[in-house]
């Protein structure tokens, strides 16, 4: 292909999103593909030190510092990687990108929506993902994979956890094209045979 794809994975905490990027970064080496792996906080270089910050600061930070340290982070982060990737024809694979900000800052913490859409669009230049996939689990299966060792984020409690997720299932109406959301309640298996099937249309 002459042109790349950016291909974002996204869902609330304990979703099983990094486990199928890594399975489909795999998946599309194995058949040819040039693939970058990503995340977001904390891409190569800067973007670590923001990752440090975001998820393991322990004292209080406000919810509009914690937006702007995500889009800082982001700015960042497409500039220097993604959009050379995918300019160069490479599929980069990306853990969290423009709809954590929404469904964690937006509906999560209460932040206007409005105003959180408008400053993703300046960090990531106008940027915006070919393909996302929403891995959609409920606060138990959550609760369970992620275990007892939480970071800052993922330590928010139950009734954030539920907001988030609401706020990912509604972002999924607005961008039907776009988003595609899969039932991670299931096996690695079977959420990844859903995965399979989007991404062999899209590489059509």
């Amino acid at each position: 292909m002459q042109k790349g794809l950016f291909i974002t994975f996204e869902g609330a905490d304990g979703c099983g999103k990094t486990t199928q990027l890594n399975l489909l970064a795999q998946y599309l080496e194995q058949n040819g593909y040039d693939v970058i792996k990503t995340r977001e906080p904390g891409a190569k270089g800067l973007g670590e030190k923001f990752r440090e910050i975001l998820l393991n600061y322990d004292g209080d930070v406000s919810d509009r510092c914690e937006s702007f340290l995500f889009l800082a982070d982001r700015a960042q982060h497409v500039d220097m990687i993604i959009k050379p990737a995918v300019e160069k024809g490479k599929i980069v694979l990306c853990d969290r990108h423009t709809d954590s900000t929404l469904a964690y800052q937006g509906y999560g913490r209460g932040l206007d929506l409005k105003q959180i859409n408008m400053l993703n669009n300046i960090a990531t230049d106008g940027l915006k993902p070919d393909m996302t996939f929403v891995f959609d689990v409920d606060i138990e299966t959550s609760n369970k994979r992620v275990g007892k060792e939480k970071d800052r984020m993922e330590s928010a409690g139950d009734d954030f956890f539920t907001k988030v997720r609401n706020g990912y299932l509604q972002i999924a109406k607005m961008e039907p094209n776009r988003i595609k959301v899969i039932d991670s309640t299931r096996s690695i298996d079977e959420v990844f045979e859903d995965v399979k099937m989007y991404i062999k249309n899209a590489l059509k």
